[in-house]
């Protein structure tokens, strides 16, 4: 990927906004092989964080009769963020007791002003699979076009991958990214697959903005999308790491679960499920405070990620194991 990433020899051109037709295919080929489903039509993107900011401005241009976003109570701040700053109403969708979107909870009244729904699974924080299918078939019986947020797909541990587009792709788009998948996050590269009709609108109107993969980006994304072990053994690499810091919370009375998906530790900082917000949010920064004095760690409190997060706490397990066995060795495990 670095060579290419080196000897593209495409560094002095304008890039297509679309993506090269190489980079498209690798994207369209490992949608097939790797999830099992065929898209319409796909585009790239600059990393998916960009993706996720701006597209409910370009969705406000093509029905400026609605006004609403919705995404999961529990997650990446972006989805409620890319609302606000497109001038739009961010309408949280509850989540049940394992922290799954509740479609059924959606106020009809919110459906008629919808946009768009997000959805994202495996999630970020709690590592929840939720039914992709379901949010498909919901939101083409009220044509709202469905967003799905697939960055962590590769790191499903219940189970093979899953993507919306596996239930087809009339009015869904799933979205992808190098980040995770093969650990680049550094050179920016994803892309958005799915409903040709939406897929070509946006891909026209964000070219007008420049949002433009560099061509060497584009290389390297070639060939990071056509391997797949060097995936297989970050797999293995996270793996490791959940399963050895839960342990190291365990041992310190942070009881916690292993996610059904991605590669955060979700763990409940004190109190039962329903106990006083305001309590439950102090006992997840007070436990914040204790693995960063104590252990060196930093976490991140629940309520970064939607209020029905607080009483929680986020551990992204990006650090090497040498440096998880140092944290044990502090906090005395």
């Amino acid at each position: 990927m670095v060579a290419a990433l080196a000897a593209s020899g495409t560094e002095r051109g304008y890039p297509a906004s679309i993506g090269s037709p190489a980079y498209r295919r690798a994207a369209g080929e490992w949608v097939v092989h790797r999830l099992g489903a065929e898209v319409d039509q796909v585009a790239a993107c600059v990393g998916t964080k960009e993706f996720v900011a701006t597209t409910p401005q370009w969705m406000k241009l093509r029905r400026p009769d609605r006004d609403t976003i919705l995404y999961p109570a529990i997650s990446y701040p972006t989805y409620e963020m890319g609302a606000i700053l497109a001038g739009l109403r961010p309408v949280p969708v509850p989540t049940d007791d394992h922290w799954r979107m509740r479609l059924d909870a959606i106020d009809p009244a919110d459906a008629d002003r919808a946009l768009l729904l997000w959805v994202n699974s495996p999630g970020n924080p709690a590592g929840q699979l939720d039914d992709l299918g379901a949010a498909a078939t919901w939101g083409r019986e009220r044509g709202i076009p469905v967003f799905s947020d697939e960055c962590y797909a590769e790191f499903t541990w219940d189970g093979p991958p899953r993507s919306i587009l596996q239930a087809g792709s009339p009015g869904v788009v799933a979205v992808h990214s190098l980040s995770k998948r093969s650990n680049l996050a550094g050179v920016r590269a994803g892309f958005y697959a799915g409903d040709g009709e939406l897929v070509t609108y946006l891909s026209e109107v964000r070219k007008h903005v420049g949002m433009m993969v560099p061509g060497p980006v584009q290389a390297a994304a070639v060939v990071a999308l056509s391997d797949q072990a060097h995936v297989e053994a970050q797999r293995e690499l996270y793996r490791a790491r959940l399963e050895r810091f839960a342990k190291i919370l365990e041992a310190v009375g942070v009881s916690v679960e292993l996610p059904a998906g991605g590669f955060y530790l979700w763990a409940r900082a004190g109190g039962p499920p329903g106990a006083d917000p305001v309590a439950a949010a102090a006992a997840a920064w007070a436990l914040t405070d204790r693995l960063a004095a104590d252990g060196g760690v930093l976490v991140s409190p629940g309520e970064f990620y939607g209020q029905a997060g607080a009483g929680h706490i986020r551990v992204a397990m990006v650090a090497p194991m040498e440096s998880l066995e140092l944290v044990a060795s502090r906090l005395g495990v």
